[in-house]
């Protein structure tokens, strides 16, 4: 049994991830304690991601607080999560996925459909831009940062007819009653990782690998690993507006991707691929065969991933 130490950030969801850990840490019989943090991503809410240094922001801190050894793991939810950690960093544990799908939020209109034309909603994901266009290129769709209470506050004030949020952070903090209703995701597919928490550790840490095993989710684990290798050979990060989502039923992992143009110029490119999975590696070949697919498909006019 060890005492740990779990870097977090601050918002009340990410406060809230951090505990639910710490409380299935502690029914393993080891001591734990929280290491609050402000990351940069935090402290920027005038700009979109995209353009002051991509999810990454959100991690940085964290990561710093763990090669310094202030801290022995890190909480993240796995969508903010780079594609490709920093050396002497890893993935040690995905667990359990709660609801991967978007919700719509309004307290004026049950559902996009309801919502007049020239509507105002709120999003600063690229991906959401270019669904949201595809849906109903009528709307207005204005930025939206800041944390989840942030988004909500800026709704409540009347900034917008409606927002779109990540249904797993509103289930965890007890607000599921906001939710008007969840997109189903053939409407608007997932983001690479969405709805799942990922422990970050440092690699030469293998005592707190052994630590969180009992906390990892194998199916949960399979999925995100399809999903993220798609984002991964895309270039992925939150300046390209792309979705993945797999499922595992019977042993067989399908996964759907789509790019779009946040613009609602160029059409959606979508692609898909399914085959028997029992380990991870397996499921990032067919990521990344769908990745390929997508690449294929893109229109050349497309800005391309480095």
């Amino acid at each position: 049994m060890a005492h740990l130490t779990i870097a977090t950030r601050e918002s009340r969801l990410a406060l809230w991830q951090a505990e639910h850990v710490k409380a299935l840490l502690e029914q393993q019989g080891h001591s734990v304690t929280l290491l609050g943090m402000t990351t940069k991503g935090d402290q920027i809410l005038d700009r979109s991601l995209s353009k002051v240094g991509g999810k990454g922001l959100f991690v940085k801190e964290l990561e710093l607080a763990l090669e310094e050894g202030r801290a022995d793991l890190a909480v993240h939810s796995l969508k903010d999560v780079p594609m490709e950690l920093p050396p002497g960093f890893a993935l040690a544990c995905v667990m359990e996925r709660e609801d991967p799908r978007d919700a719509w939020v309004s307290n004026r209109y049950a559902s996009l459909a309801e919502l007049p034309q020239g509507g105002v909603v709120g999003t600063s994901s690229l991906r959401r831009v270019a669904l949201l266009r595809a849906l109903r290129p009528d709307l207005k769709i204005e930025p939206l940062r800041g944390n989840l209470d942030t988004r909500l506050k800026k709704l409540d004030d009347g900034q917008y007819d409606g927002i779109v949020l990540a249904a797993a952070g509103l289930k965890r903090l007890g607000l599921e009653s906001r939710i008007r209703t969840a997109f189903d995701t053939a409407q608007m597919l997932p983001a690479a990782g969405q709805g799942a928490l990922g422990i970050e550790v440092r690699s030469d840490r293998p005592d707190v690998v052994q630590a969180l095993a009992p906390l990892a989710h194998r199916q949960s684990w399979l999925v995100v690993s399809a999903e993220r290798a798609v984002s991964r050979v895309m270039g992925g990060s939150c300046s390209m507006p792309l979705a993945a989502y797999a499922t595992v039923t019977n042993g067989i992992l399908h996964i759907q991707a789509t790019w779009g143009d946040p613009d609602g110029v160029l059409p959606l490119v979508q692609a898909q691929a399914q085959g028997p999975v029992q380990e991870i590696a397996q499921a990032v070949a067919l990521g990344e065969k769908v990745a390929r697919q997508l690449q294929a498909r893109v229109p050349a006019q497309a800005p391309r991933a480095d």
